[in-house]
C-alpha cells in the first residue's frame, strides 16, 4: 500500500501501480462475477468489468426496464444475462447491487445461493450495518466484501470511458477464505477505480449517508434554493439569479476546486470575491455545524435507514418520487436552468 500524508494524518491507499489490472485478473481468474441489479451502480460496474476482460454476468428480474436496458447494452440472455436466481447459481462472487430496499426484499432468495467459499460483494454498507432492519445476515462460511465508488453509477462508467476512474473505498466484513482482502481490492480495480482507500462497512455507510444528505446533494440543493429565492425576492431576474447561484458554480468555480483545491479557486477569483468568501465562510460553517451533528446522529442511530426502507417499500414509492422530482424540475429556478443550459455554446449549435 502507498502511504500518503493528508495534512498531518498518514493514510494508506491502494494505487493502480501497486495493484494493476493484471494482478486483479490473476486474483479473479477462476471467478464468475454476477452483478445482481442493473439500476444505478449495476450498469457501470458490469460494463467496466466486461470491457476489462473479467468473467462477468448480469442477474436481473425479467421483464422490466432494467432488463431491457441490459439487452440494449449488449448483454445476451442465456449467455451473460440471466434472471436473478440463475445468475446467483452460476456465481462465485455475488455482487449485490440492488437498491437498499431491494436488497432487503430479495435477501431470502440470495442467501440460498451463498455456498461455502463464495463471496458476497456490496458497494454500500447499508444492508450489513443495519441488519436489524434489513435482515441481511450472511452465513459464516463466505467472504463479505465491499468496494464503494465515490460517485454515481453514471460517473463510474463515464470516467472509465474517459480513461480516468472514480476513487473507491474498500472493506472486508468477513474473511472466510483468507482471500477476502485481495478479492475486494481486485474488484475495486476491475470496476475502474482511480485508487482505493480502506474503510469499514460502518464508516462507509455513515459517511455516505451523511454526504448524500449533506454537501453532495441535500445541503447544496437547499443552499442554492435559498440564495436563488433571496435574489428573486429582491428583484433580480431568473437569469441573473440562476447564473449567480448555479451556473457560475458548476461551470466555473467548482471545476477549479476539483482541479487544484479550494485555495486555488480562491486565488483565481477577484480580490473582492476572495475577501467576501473568506469573511463569510466561517459564518456559514457555524450556522450549519448543528445541522450536521443532527444529521450524523440520525444516520448512526438508524433513523435515516428506517425512513429510507419504509419509503422505498411503499407500493407507490416511484409515483411519489416522480412527483417530488417533478416539483423540483418545474420550479422557476430549474426551468431557468434548463433555458440557460440550452444557451450554452455546445448546446446552441
Amino acid at each position: 500500500m502507498t502511504k500518503i500524508n493528508f495534512g498531518g494524518t498518514e493514510e494508506e491507499v491502494v494505487t493502480r501501480g501497486e495493484f494493476p489490472l493484471e494482478k486483479a485478473k490473476d486474483v479473479l481468474k477462476d471467478e464468475t462475477l454476477a452483478v445482481i441489479g442493473y439500476g444505478v451502480q449495476g450498469p457501470g460496474q458490469a460494463l467496466n468489468l466486461r470491457d476489462n476482460g473479467f468473467n462477468v454476468i448480469v442477474g436481473q428480474r425479467k421483464p422490466g426496464a432494467s432488463w431491457d436496458k441490459a439487452v440494449e447494452d449488449g448483454w445476451r440472455e442465456g449467455e451473460n444475462l440471466f434472471e436473478i436466481e440463475q445468475a446467483c447459481e452460476r456465481a462465485s462472487t455475488i455482487m449485490y447491487l440492488l437498491s437498499d430496499a431491494g436488497q432487503k426484499d430479495k435477501w431470502p432468495t440470495i442467501k440460498k445461493y451463498l455456498k461455502p467459499g463464495k463471496a458476497l460483494y456490496f458497494s454500500h454498507g447499508f444492508s450489513i450495518v443495519y441488519k436489524e432492519q434489513t435482515g441481511v445476515i450472511p452465513p459464516d462460511d463466505i467472504d463479505v466484501i465491499l468496494a464503494a465508488p465515490k460517485g454515481s453509477g453514471l460517473s463510474v462508467r463515464r470516467n472509465f470511458l474517459e480513461g480516468s476512474g472514480i476513487n473507491s473505498s474498500y472493506a472486508v466484513f468477513q474473511d472466510f477464505t483468507g482471500k477476502a482482502n485481495d478479492r475486494a481490492k481486485a474488484i475495486g480495480i476491475a470496476i475502474g477505480s482511480g485508487f482505493l482507500f480502506p474503510t469499514t462497512f460502518e464508516k462507509e455507510v455513515w459517511s455516505d449517508l451523511t454526504g448524500e444528505r449533506g454537501v453532495l446533494m441535500g445541503a447544496i440543493a437547499g443552499l442554492m434554493e435559498a440564495q436563488y429565492n433571496l435574489l428573486r425576492k429582491h428583484g433580480h431576474s431568473p437569469s441573473e439569479a440562476f447564473n449567480e447561484t448555479v451556473e457560475e458554480a458548476t461551470q466555473s468555480l467548482y471545476p477549479l476546486i476539483g482541479e487544484n483545491g479550494m485555495d486555488w479557486m480562491y486565488a483565481n477569483c477577484s480580490t473582492t470575491a476572495q475577501r467576501g468568501a473568506l469573511d463569510w465562510k466561517g459564518k456559514f460553517k457555524k450556522a450549519v455545524e448543528p445541522v450536521f451533528e443532527d444529521l450524523y446522529e440520525s444516520v448512526k442511530n438508524g433513523t435515516e435507514t428506517k425512513i429510507t426502507l419504509e419509503a422505498n417499500s411503499d407500493p407507490d414509492y416511484r409515483e411519489k418520487l416522480s412527483e417530488e422530482l417533478r416539483e423540483i424540475r418545474e420550479s422557476e429556478m430549474w426551468q431557468a436552468g434548463k433555458e440557460i443550459r440550452d444557451l450554452r455554446p455546445e448546446n446552441s449549435k
